[in-house]
């Protein structure tokens, strides 16, 4: 595999500590302890990492985006010397370890756009917002889509035990709380557990997880993932706050029942203040005979969908088995058609859709 990073220094025990943040940023890097075997590899790489010892041999360098040089201590030098080899930042350890750890996890992001996120929350509790959110997530992974599902509900169910994850290995919430920073993506892809073709994360966080993980988390998701779907409760944390700013599309799962409906009409407009695109789907049957439209009239968004309930899909989601459940049915037909809406690419989806 082609290394992601270059690493100039002769310093043995400074190249060691930089092995050692790459390794925490999830990429690849080579070390070289000579200036002229680090003119020759100077293109190369995503990154160079200069440490202060080769930065006179290599001034003059030719000029190139991603350069930072590192040194262990202050020294009125250090500018001058970043500008000689062309470094657009300077690195002190072990205080600026954080800049360093950023920067590598950037280059070993391959290049390209983001993923999309999206958001799933219900008017009240037991609406089936979490069966959405997860059926979402299962049906666009199925289609071929990298797909990650967050569980941003604390007093939630669990998404572990609906999917039969609670006892495969895997990062979980809690084992985030503490990230900063850039956290890599392809590193988050291989530290979660999966169902088949879809990553999750889930699990309690021991307590309200940080606004800095929660974005650093949830920026390695959009950069990792061409989907994210993230089960959002009624009263959102950082974490549920962060994905409803980020999501490009939100969509309110309301059953057609009066008191729900007038819960989502009060609560809808909130909602609309801090995600980009808002979309109504109605849950049925009603037992005061509401239809989809006198719901959306009052929540005043339009359907963007119904989800009729379905026995069938009930007792298979109890028993842990909704990827069986999902072959057929109002749900699958449902999320085919809510995926068609989003602006991801699923050609499969788009085809049935059509």
């Amino acid at each position: 595999m082609n290394s992601t990073a270059l690493i100039a220094t002769a310093d043995g025990p400074l190249g060691d500590d930089l092995l050692r943040l790459a390794a925490a940023a999830g990429a690849s890097a080579e070390v070289v302890r000579q200036s002229a075997a680090a003119r020759v590899g100077w293109r190369r790489p995503g990154l160079v990492l200069v440490g202060d010892d080769l930065a006179d041999d290599l001034a003059g360098v030719p000029h190139r985006s991603d350069v930072v040089l590192v040194a262990r201590a202050p020294d009125p030098d250090l500018y001058r010397r970043a500008v000689d080899v062309g470094a657009q930042q300077v690195a002190v350890l072990p205080a600026d370890e954080p800049v360093v750890v950023d920067a590598l996890a950037a280059s070993a992001e391959p290049a390209g756009g983001e993923g999309v996120m999206v958001c799933v929350c219900g008017a009240r509790g037991g609406a089936g917002t979490t069966v959405l959110a997860a059926a979402l997530a299962m049906t666009a992974a199925r289609d071929g889509t990298r797909t990650l599902l967050v569980d941003a509900d604390p007093l939630g169910g669990g998404l572990d035990q609906m999917l039969g994850v609670e006892e495969d290995d895997g990062v979980r919430w809690a084992g985030l709380t503490e990230r900063r920073g850039r956290l890599s993506a392809s590193l988050l892809r291989e530290s979660l557990p999966r169902v088949g073709a879809l990553s999750v994360l889930t699990g309690d966080p021991g307590g309200p997880v940080p606004e800095a993980a929660a974005s650093a988390v949830l920026d390695a998701a959009v950069r990792g993932y061409e989907l994210t779907v993230v089960d959002v409760p009624r009263r959102p944390d950082l974490v549920g706050q962060t994905a409803l700013r980020t999501a490009a599309v939100t969509f309110l799962l309301v059953p057609a029942e009066v008191r729900p409906t007038m819960a989502a009409a009060r609560w809808a407009p909130e909602l609309a203040e801090l995600t980009a695109d808002l979309r109504l789907v109605v849950g049925l049957p009603s037992p005061a005979g509401l239809t989809p439209d006198i719901v959306a009239e009052c929540v005043a968004l339009p359907a963007a969908g119904v989800l009729e309930r379905d026995e069938r899909l009930a007792v298979l989601t109890e028993d842990g088995d909704l990827e069986r459940g999902l072959r057929r049915g109002p749900m699958r037909a449902l999320c085919d058609y809510l995926l068609s809406e989003v602006p991801i690419s699923v050609p499969s989806v788009q085809r049935r859709a059509a």
